[in-house]
C-alpha cells in the first residue's frame, strides 16, 4: 500500500468514527455529515467557504439556541396551562440557562469533538454548551424540524425537566437578592475589586454590603462570578427571610 492510499484510508476512518459518535449521541443517523462537522469547527482555524463566509460553529449556535427556545417554549405551554407569560419566561430561563446547557454539552462529551488551533485546556465551560447549541442546530439543518425537536426532548426535556422542581431552582443569586433588596427597600453595594493574590491568572474579589454591613465575601476569576457567588452567600445567610419568586 502507498503512502497516499494510507493517508487516504486514515481520513476514511476518521470521517466514520465520526460519523458513529455522532448517530450514538444523536439517536439517528446524519443525513449530511458537513453539518455536523462545521458544529465542531472553531473559528480559530478560519475555515471559510467558496464565498468566503466563515465556517465554523457560531452560526449554528444561533440557531440551535433559537430552535431549543422554541421546542421548550412549546412543551411548557402545554405543561403549565396555568402559567402567566411570565411565568412561563422564567422558567424557560431556567432550561436554558448556561449552566445547564454547559452540563449537558459534557455529559456528551462534545468537546471531544472540536477542531481548533487553541489547546482545549484553554477553553472555558461556555464551550460545552456553545457545542450544544450548534448540535441542535445542525440538526435541524440536516434532519428539520421533527427530529430537532425529538432530539431536545430525549436529551433535555424527559431526563431532566420536572416542572415542580424546576419552579424552587434559583438560576441567578444576585438577581434574587437585588429584587429582595429592592422590594423591601434595603440599600445594597457590590464592591469589587482586583485581587491577584498569588494566582498567575486575574482575580476578583467582592464585598456585599447590604444596609452598609458587609453581609457576604467572595473570590473569583471574573467580577460576574465574584459577585454571584457572593450573593448565593448572602443568600444562604439570609434565606429565612429572602423567598423566590416564581
Amino acid at each position: 500500500m502507498n503512502v497516499i492510499q494510507k493517508i487516504l484510508n486514515s481520513r476514511s476512518a476518521k470521517g466514520e468514527n465520526f460519523f458513529s459518535a455522532i448517530h450514538k449521541i444523536i439517536g439517528f443517523k446524519p443525513k449530511d455529515i458537513a453539518h455536523y462537522q462545521r458544529a465542531f469547527t472553531h473559528r480559530s482555524l478560519n475555515k471559510k467557504d467558496e464565498k468566503g463566509n466563515a465556517l465554523n460553529y457560531e452560526r449554528l449556535e444561533f440557531l440551535g439556541d433559537a430552535m431549543l427556545g422554541a421546542v421548550i417554549a412549546s412543551f411548557l405551554f402545554d405543561e403549565a396551562p396555568g402559567g402567566n407569560e411570565g411565568y412561563l419566561t422564567k422558567m424557560r430561563s431556567k432550561i436554558v440557562s448556561r449552566k445547564h446547557l454547559n452540563e449537558l454539552g459534557k455529559d456528551l462529551h462534545l468537546i471531544e469533538f472540536v477542531k481548533t488551533n487553541i489547546p482545549k485546556e484553554q477553553f472555558g465551560d461556555n464551550i460545552y454548551g456553545n457545542l450544544f447549541e450548534a448540535l441542535v442546530g445542525a440538526i435541524y439543518l440536516d434532519r428539520g424540524f421533527v427530529y430537532c425537536k425529538r432530539f431536545i426532548h430525549e436529551s433535555v426535556i424527559d431526563p431532566y425537566i420536572d416542572i415542580e422542581q424546576l419552579e424552587g431552582k434559583i438560576i441567578s443569586y444576585k438577581s434574587l437578592l437585588i429584587e429582595w433588596c429592592q422590594k423591601e427597600k434595603h440599600d445594597f453595594d457590590y464592591e469589587v475589586y482586583e485581587d491577584t493574590g498569588k494566582d498567575e491568572q486575574k482575580h476578583y474579589a467582592v464585598k456585599l454590603r447590604i444596609d452598609e454591613k458587609v453581609i457576604a465575601k467572595a473570590r473569583a476569576t471574573s467580577k460576574k462570578k465574584a459577585e454571584e457567588k457572593a450573593s448565593k452567600r448572602a443568600y444562604f445567610a439570609l434565606q429565612t427571610k429572602i423567598k423566590p419568586t416564581q
